[in-house]
């Protein structure tokens, strides 16, 4: 899969595509038909598939104080969208020139001087532009006059429900991850590199994996029960994700204990799959307090987490 950074990196075997456009935060059950549909319509003239994503997320633009969550960090939503099969990513800068687009300036430049668009798949509620007077009418009217053609999306529902990332949001912060897994398709997980950190864990006696959570703000905040994917064998773990309160933490960051292991972690690519939530983070007043919440957080995750990995041996 090729990505693309902007309009002026699109290349001749780039362009005649079939294309859809979207956030797809989480690559979800209802994206991933989406991506059936494009990779259909793509496979049979021979075109490439491509999908077209925004950095930052529209909504991460227009809401600079109150942060919207994120299901995915960027790189996670490209393996899942090379996992489904699309041949080329798109990544627009949405920016205040992007933004300034009118829906008309937007299917020129973007989708026929660009890309060459072909064929189209989007939501029937679509709206695009900066007076948001895009719309799937009007794009299949513009198809009409410059040789491309547009399709709407079809709804997936779970429980008589559409499945949208608004939804898959909700469950996470509730904790109903085995809910927000049947929407997904695949259980919710962050991934990342293991950086040093301020080694208080190790201090206490629970060394800990640090890593960046990628992401602007997570849906998931509190300790959790997790299992941790990408080292010699799957571990049961605890994790704690957020500010980190008693030691005056200030950025969002996700801590994991991995149980019964002694390896080597830094600069290791992890991924950390949450199972169950086991409490809220909160501030201790002495490091003892913390130490002992802790141990009762491990307890409580091994019980948790019985029988749901392998056993495995420690690796130096």
């Amino acid at each position: 899969m090729q990505l693309i950074r902007g309009p002026g990196a699109i290349r001749d075997e780039h362009k005649g595509c079939v294309a859809t456009i979207g956030n797809f935060d989480g690559v979800h059950l209802g994206h991933q038909d989406i991506l059936t549909q494009v990779r259909e319509r793509a496979s049979e003239p021979g075109l490439p598939s491509c999908v077209m994503v925004f950095e930052p997320l529209p909504r991460e633009f227009f809401s600079r104080e109150n942060l919207p969550a994120r299901i995915q960090t960027f790189r996670d939503k490209l393996e899942a969208l090379e996992r489904a099969g699309i041949d080329q990513v798109l990544c627009l800068a949405f920016n205040h020139a992007f933004r300034s687009l009118t829906a008309k300036e937007f299917i020129q430049q973007i989708l026929v001087d660009g890309l060459g668009i072909r064929h189209l798949v989007v939501g029937d509620d679509f709206r695009f532009g900066c007076d948001r007077s895009g719309s799937f009418a009007s794009l299949e009217e513009a198809g009409k006059e410059l040789d491309f053609t547009v399709a709407h999306t079809r709804t997936v529902l779970v429980d008589g429900e559409r499945v949208s990332s608004t939804r898959i949001r909700k469950l996470l912060g509730y904790g109903h991850f085995e809910e927000a897994r049947r929407l997904l398709g695949h259980p919710f997980s962050i991934s990342g590199r293991v950086l040093h950190g301020q080694k208080l864990g190790r201090q206490l006696g629970f060394p800990t994996a640090n890593l960046r959570i990628g992401r602007r703000h997570s849906p998931v905040q509190g300790v959790y029960a997790v299992k941790v994917h990408g080292l010699e064998a799957v571990y049961n773990g605890v994790a704690n994700i957020g500010t980190r309160p008693t030691v005056f933490g200030a950025s969002e960051r996700l801590e994991v204990h991995i149980l019964d292991y002694d390896g080597h972690l830094y600069g290791r690519r992890i991924q950390v799959e949450f199972v169950e939530k086991i409490r809220e983070e909160q501030r201790f007043s002495q490091l003892d307090d913390l130490k002992r919440a802790i141990g009762n957080d491990i307890a409580r995750a091994r019980a948790m987490l019985a029988g749901t990995a392998p056993a495995a041996t420690n690796v130096k």
